[in-house]
């Protein structure tokens, strides 16, 4: 399955996975603390277990921050 991954294109050998198989597979830092954003549209938490990631879909992994300067609001894992 191809997929973009913060930006990056991605293939996976999995052809069906959720966003939590993918965290792990991906190796994220603190996937507790993770932001997901598909295809544009920040997911719930709540819904990590029962999303699946498609052919083609585009992901984010955002961690946001608190302090620093007003312009930096999050950054991508």
């Amino acid at each position: 399955m191809k997929i973009i991954i913060n930006g990056v294109a991605t293939d996976l050998e999995q052809s069906a996975l959720t966003i939590t198989e993918l965290l792990k597979i991906q190796n994220v830092d603190m996937p507790e603390m993770v932001s997901v954003e598909l295809n544009g549209s920040i997911l719930d938490r709540d819904t990590f277990e029962t999303t699946s990631v498609k052919e083609g879909d585009q992901i984010e992994f955002l961690y946001f921050m608190g302090g620093g300067s007003v312009s930096c609001c999050c950054m991508r894992v």
